[in-house]
């Protein structure tokens, strides 16, 4: 129990520093009178978003919360004998799945809140210097990290104490990554409709600087980068942290006690609740989230910092934040008297989570080599430039991919199936920093374009820029530590799924298997080829739109007209709202028909191929279009003939295809992977 209070206090610790972060930071410089006027911009549009947005969300969380208080709390549940806790007569399925939903949708919003209105302070800061800016911009993602490991924290904590019980924990799981779909792609299409627009006419048609306050999209494209980069990122990696917790605790009930030939499992019938493997997670992620406070205070920048030592800066507190969530991992696990071993299955997540980032941060900085390459592959124009960054997405996702297939083996070695799921606890222990410098960077290239609008000097332009394109990376490094999460959490979902159908072994040899696996590799590309369609659809309204005022207001270019932001991001919400619905609904319901249709094996066939096609087409999607992004910046930065060259209209072209890949269908395939899994935990009695 005494972890459990460990785990309890670590996450309201965790909220009041969240809590104080966002007052001080209210407190800071907002700038002058025009940079206010365009926060509150700003500000509106993205409130005006999540209002709708959320109001369409509450309608599908009622429905699925009367769906599963109906078939499964009182009939499902039944079946298999669940008798544990006091509370057996309430829908608790039902009742974790909308705390789930409410606190994802909270994160989120909590994030969005803090991020537009930090976004005029760190421009604000940018007047003064780099290290003020950083420090303001880093605050506000600090502030996100914090929360979502807080809130995720103390609801599963609180859960699992007042029903005593795993098995709602899966509802609540459920809940978080319905909306984090839902929010990812949603915010996702928004955003890169907005940008879209915003940088095939502004920058290619009408040569204007990126976010000039002439182009109609520039303040849609500023509303984007806080519903989809932080508000959907938020309930993203809110679900991502859950489901690792949830996954973990369900195979604590077959936990390896020893290894090797002598191993011992817990028996689920004798299984405490209390007992030693169940809260082993909470402990874990409690001493991420005390680590994560004290990483914060650790970056800092000089003024004359490059891209490397920016980069170092971060590192240096994720660095110390996880040598120190490590040191106290190996205390408790000696305290409990657990075996060691289980020790090196966290350690061996921490360090697969650092090997794909650094490997996402070659491919996709501009520092390093292949973006430069793909930089230069642009003087020859869009066609080769986007030809050579589908080949260094594709080549980008072996090493990640031999780093999980290492961290799987080498952690079943050590802990078998439960440290497998531990890997993945360890490998977001020390989420509340590595979420920071990810969500920083949207508030980075919000001040970007707010100095751009308020016509500040160009040094202040530079220092945003410098901020913004390391946030790319950051972002892209993030990325991939969240697909290498999602693969070792769908695994762990998919043992406890079997362990709820009760089935030992998925045979390829059967049919009704191999049809669901090819059903589970081809649902990644469907979802994939909806979302990328649905940017493409927004993007040309929003592209129409934009021409549409430059050519029946021309007063627009030369200042005498201004014009109407507010009808575009009428545009890009109607779009996101409307396109969000499908591929959402598609994650839901294919896994319970597959799984009514042709039986449990099928559904887990269908589990298994969704996790491997899901996590290549992912890492693909999201390392190129980082690459494209920054090849763009690299050219910007006076490379290969700079702003306004051919070379520059061709790598415009080419981050336009790359920004659905990152921002919209690559993040969220990780969702999906885990969302399937979820719902196929959760559904899964009812197929037997």
């Amino acid at each position: 129990m005494e972890i459990l209070y460990l785990a309890l206090a670590a996450a309201v610790i965790g909220l009041v520093f969240a809590v104080i972060t966002a007052r001080q930071l209210m407190t800071e410089d907002e700038g002058d009178e025009t940079m206010r006027s365009i926060g509150v911009s700003i500000q509106e549009g993205a409130a005006a978003f999540l209002q709708r947005e959320y109001t369409f969300l509450a309608a599908f969380v009622v429905i699925v919360t009367i769906v599963l208080a109906v078939f499964i709390d009182f009939d499902a549940l039944d079946k298999l004998g669940d008798s544990r806790g006091e509370l057996i007569d309430l829908p608790r399925t039902a009742i974790a799945y909308l705390l789930g939903a409410i606190a994802s949708a909270t994160a989120g919003y909590i994030g969005m809140y803090v991020a537009v209105r930090a976004n005029v302070r760190t421009a604000a800061k940018a007047r003064i210097g780099l290290n003020p800016a950083l420090r303001v911009a880093f605050s506000s993602g600090s502030v996100m990290g914090v929360t979502v490991t807080g809130l995720s924290l103390l609801f599963i904590t609180l859960l699992y104490m007042v029903f005593q019980d795993v098995g709602p924990l899966t509802g609540f799981a459920f809940g978080a990554s319905s909306i984090a779909l839902f929010a990812r792609v949603g915010g996702g299409i928004f955003t890169k409709a907005a940008d879209v627009g915003a940088d095939l006419v502004g920058k290619v048609e009408a040569g204007i600087p990126e976010d000039d306050p002439r182009n109609p999209a520039t303040i849609a494209d500023n509303v984007g980068d806080n519903v989809g980069d932080v508000a959907g990122m938020g309930a993203d990696l809110f679900e991502s942290y859950t489901g690792s917790i949830v996954a973990t605790v369900a195979l604590g009930s077959v936990a390896v006690i020893g290894v090797g030939e002598n191993a011992v499992f817990e028996s689920e019938a004798v299984a405490e609740y209390t007992s030693d493997a169940f809260i082993l997670p909470f402990a874990v992620m409690a001493l991420g989230i005390f680590a994560s406070i004290i990483g914060t205070f650790l970056v800092r920048t000089s003024e004359d910092a490059n891209m490397g030592r920016l980069l170092w800066a971060l590192r240096t507190g994720i660095f110390g934040a996880s040598g120190l969530a490590l040191v106290g991992t190996a205390v408790v696990i000696l305290a409990l008297d657990l075996d060691f071993k289980l020790f090196f299955a966290v350690l061996a997540g921490l360090v697969a989570g650092q090997i794909i980032g650094t490997v996402t941060e070659y491919y996709t900085a501009y520092e390093f080599s292949p973006t430069q390459r793909l930089s230069a592959q642009a003087e020859t124009g869009a066609g080769t430039l986007v030809i050579g960054g589908l080949g260094l997405g594709m080549l980008s996702t072996a090493v990640p991919l031999i780093t999980i297939v290492a961290a799987i083996w080498i952690t079943f070695e050590l802990a078998g199936l439960y440290g497998i799921a531990l890997a993945a606890v360890g490998m977001l222990a020390p989420l509340g920093i590595t979420l920071a410098t990810d969500a920083y960077g949207p508030v980075a290239d919000n001040a970007g374009g707010i100095a751009e609008q308020s016509g500040l000097p160009e040094e202040v332009r530079d220092r945003t820029d410098a901020l913004d394109s390391l946030g790319n990376t950051t972002a892209a490094t993030g990325k991939g530590f969240a697909i290498g999460s999602a693969v070792l959490t769908s695994l762990a979902l998919l043992v406890t799924y079997s362990q709820v159908t009760n089935i030992t072994a998925f045979d390829l040899l059967e049919v009704e298997v191999l049809i669901g696996l090819l059903i589970g590799g081809m649902m990644p590309f469907v979802f994939g080829a909806l979302t990328m369609q649905a940017v493409g659809d927004a993007a040309t309204s929003m592209v129409n739109e934009v021409r549409r005022q430059f050519r029946e207001h021309p007063g627009i270019m030369d200042g005498t007209e201004d014009p109407d932001h507010t009808r575009a991001i009428s545009i890009a919400t109607d779009g996101a709202l409307k396109q969000m619905i499908v591929p959402g609904a598609l994650a839901v319901a294919v896994p319970v028909l597959v799984g009514a249709a042709l039986g449990p094996e099928a559904l887990g066939g269908l589990l298994a191929g969704s996790i491997s096609a899901g996590a290549l087409l992912a890492l693909m999607m999201a390392n190129a279009g980082g690459a494209w992004d920054n090849a763009k910046k690299y050219i910007e930065a006076g490379h290969h003939g700079g702003k306004n060259s051919e070379a520059h209209h061709a790598a415009v072209v080419g981050d336009t295809v790359g920004d659905p890949f990152k921002d919209t269908s690559g993040p969220a395939l990780n969702i999906l992977l885990k969302l399937m899994s979820i719902v196929a935990v959760v559904f899964g009695p009812l197929f037997l």
